[in-house]
């Protein structure tokens, strides 16, 4: 039996039990957007935390219909990855998101084939999270990402062998 150790931040926060979907077209694409509250040019795919007694999967598919208008049926889960994978904040944002109570996200990810159109796509949902969107070629997520996201994309990338 492997023990892993949990991943210990220096500022001795923990870190938000998240999900993450990298959403497939037909074409191969995945969906991105960029998020409203950001000031920078950067694109994400839908992410978000694990509310309490729900499971990652069941989160994954919420936050994707939360952030997209996406439905469940509209999806296949294809995989998901095996391990948890871990983003830092960076330290100006510590203290700030969260109201201060983490220092980034562990994420299990999930990668999902899109079984409906791009008009199935809505991110003017209850509560919005992106300002636009768009169909991401597979080599360009990572440079897509704000740059304390890009080693976590990397690493999810190669984890659901993309």
């Amino acid at each position: 039996m492997i023990t892993i150790t949990p991943r210990l931040h220096p500022s001795g926060l923990p870190y938000r039990p998240g999900v993450g979907v990298l959403l497939l077209n037909p074409q191969r694409q995945v969906f991105v957007g960029q998020r409203l509250d950001s000031k920078l040019e950067a694109w994400q795919m839908p992410q978000g935390g694990i509310d309490e007694g729900e499971d990652a999967r069941t989160a994954a598919l919420r936050e994707l219909e939360e952030e997209t208008g996406v439905a469940p049926r509209l999806v296949q889960i294809i995989a998901e990855t095996p391990h948890w994978h871990h983003y830092d904040l960076p330290d100006d944002m510590i203290g700030t998101i969260w109201k201060g109570r983490y220092c980034g996200q562990r994420q299990k990810w999930f990668s999902l084939n899109f079984l409906g159109s791009d008009a199935d796509v809505q991110i003017q949902t209850k509560h919005p999270e992106f300002k636009a969107w768009r169909w991401a070629e597979i080599d360009e997520l990572v440079d897509l990402a704000v740059p304390f996201k890009r080693d976590l994309y990397t690493d999810i990338l190669k984890a659901l062998e993309l």
